[in-house]
Parts: C-alpha cells; sequence; structure tokens
C-alpha cells in the first residue's frame, strides 16, 4: 500500500469519479482506475462502487476513507515540520475576501506579492465570496484565513476576529434627494429610511447584517431597491438617483461622484465592521500561521469607536 495509492481514492470519493479525479491528480483515467484496482486487491476488499454514473465508497470504501485522510494528513504534517524546521514554506494557503473588504485601506495586491516574494515556493489562492458564506468555509476548513464582514456581534464558536476597520454607517445620496432638504441637516435618523428605496450591499455582508438587524429592532425592514457588491457601484448608483445608498463613510469610497451627499445613520447609530478572521486553535498549516502573522502586522489597527 502506498500513500499515493491512498490519495488517488480519497480524491475519486471527493469527485465522485474517475474522470475529474484524473484531471485534478493530473492522470489518465486508466492509469488512475489501475491503481485503484491495484489497492482493492492488496486490501482484498472492493472499495468504490462503480455501477453507477458517479462513484461511491462501498461500505469498506467508508470504513477506510477516515484513515486514509489521516495518513495523508500525516504525511503532509512530517513534511510541513521539516520545511518549517528548515525555514521553508511550500503548500498551498487560501485567502478568503468579502469584496470591497479593505478599500483604499490595505493594497491586497500588494501584500500577497510580496509575500509570495518572500516564500516563493508557496502557492496563495485568493477567493471573494459573501462574508456568510466564508464564514462557513472558515469553519469547514476550505480556506485558511478571511477578511470579512461579520454577520454577528461576535464570532461563532471555532473562530477568531480581529477587527480591522470600524466605521459608522450612513447613507449617500444625490443632490435634490428629499433628506436634504433641511440644509442644516447633519444626521439621519433610521426611521427615515422606512419607505425610501435602499441601495446596499447583497445579503451575507456584514454591512448588509447590521442594517438589517438595527431595521428590525426598530420594527420595519429594509425596502432594498438594488444590490451591488462593490462600494462604488452603490455610490454611482445613488448619483443617478436610483435611491439611498448605505455604505460605512468615514472612509473615501472609490468612484464618489462630487454631487454625492452623505450623512452618518443615527436613532441608532450602526456601525459596519471588517474583521480579520481565522480557526480559533490557529492555522493548521505552516503557511497559513506565516500569512496570519504576516496579515497581523500588515493590517490597519481599527480605531475605538
Amino acid at each position: 500500500m502506498e500513500l499515493r495509492q491512498l490519495r488517488y481514492f480519497v480524491t475519486v470519493v471527493e469527485e465522485g469519479g474517475f474522470t475529474r479525479a484524473a484531471a485534478r491528480l493530473h492522470l489518465t483515467q486508466p492509469g488512475l482506475s489501475a491503481q485503484i484496482r491495484q489497492l482493492e486487491k492488496e486490501l482484498g476488499q472492493t472499495l468504490l462502487d462503480r455501477s453507477s454514473r458517479s462513484v461511491t465508497p462501498t461500505e469498506v470504501g467508508r470504513a477506510v476513507l477516515p484513515y486514509a485522510r489521516a495518513a495523508l494528513a500525516a504525511a503532509d504534517a512530517v513534511r510541513h515540520a521539516v520545511d518549517e524546521h528548515a525555514g521553508l514554506l511550500r503548500g498551498r494557503v487560501t485567502l478568503g475576501l468579502v469584496p470591497g473588504a479593505t478599500g483604499h485601506a490595505f493594497d491586497v495586491a500588494s501584500f500577497l506579492a510580496d509575500f509570495h516574494d518572500a516564500h516563493p515556493g508557496l502557492e496563495i489562492a485568493l477567493t471573494e465570496d459573501a462574508s456568510d458564506r466564508m464564514q462557513a468555509a472558515l469553519l469547514a476548513g476550505e480556506i485558511d484565513i478571511a477578511l470579512l464582514g461579520p454577520p454577528g456581534e461576535e464570532p461563532p464558536p471555532g473562530l477568531s476576529y480581529r477587527t480591522v476597520i470600524d466605521a459608522p454607517l450612513g447613507v449617500a445620496v444625490a443632490v435634490g434627494d428629499p433628506l436634504l432638504a433641511d440644509a442644516d441637516r447633519t444626521d439621519v435618523p433610521l426611521t427615515d429610511l422606512r419607505d425610501r428605496p435602499l441601495i446596499c450591499l447583497p445579503q451575507g455582508t456584514g454591512v448588509r447584517a447590521a442594517l438589517e438587524r438595527a431595521c428590525a429592532q426598530a420594527g420595519f425592514g429594509p425596502r432594498v431597491a438594488f444590490e451591488a457588491a462593490a462600494p462604488h457601484v452603490l455610490a454611482q448608483l445613488a448619483v443617478r438617483g436610483l435611491g439611498v445608498a448605505v455604505m460605512p463613510i468615514d472612509e473615501e469610497t472609490p468612484g464618489m461622484a462630487a454631487p454625492l451627499h452623505t450623512l452618518p445613520i443615527v436613532q441608532p447609530r450602526i456601525r459596519a465592521r471588517i474583521v480579520l478572521a481565522w480557526p480559533a486553535a490557529g492555522p493548521a498549516s505552516p503557511a497559513a500561521r506565516a500569512l496570519l502573522a504576516r496579515l497581523h502586522d500588515a493590517l490597519p489597527k481599527a480605531p475605538t469607536p
């Protein structure tokens, strides 16, 4: 029995078939099938049910699967330990990022380029998604670290947070909007937005979650007319008079047009946060731990509200 055969078996199970598994492993399908049959012959049991369109593990295969994964994890841990001891970083690390997460406060591209220059043997993957899905991916071990807008005030069990941005939530409106009728107005009570069409980030983002929580406490649901994943698109839609854009307002918004006016939301005041999130027990691999340490050094410190 060889480790590569166990890896092939686990990959076939994860992909649900030989074709996709062979493509992922960069093998020919006949070669992969031959390796699996050799493993089954050595064990004296059939591990995979090939009778349907989707390949699934047999009862024996299901029993073997966790041990195969444990053996592969142990082998990877040995390699990581050796590399860490030798001062090398190899493997793959995945950073999740909510769209528009850091604005101008943090140059993600330059940061990742510098990190890669320092660790050329490391493969770095960047993925963008909604905050709630990235939080679930962190808990499932599908990504290593994320910058996200927390769906709740506190991290869920299994995750740690460090606040990077903590900004007041406000509105951005075009010249002539009814909210600007009073020239002396300096803020907007949340209830003034009850019947207004809003332009907001999608559900699953921290800003949207903070807005919906505050509206629910005030006894109404936000009337969201337009959604956009990038703050500058919210601003552009507001400039055209399509609604009231709801966004963090203490930082420069890319693409903010001159005739757009911003006012903080009050009664209650709402905060929008971006946090650095990682597994509470710490990232599993040396590569992820090194990336997290570099992020702690590079990311701005959120001011106290």
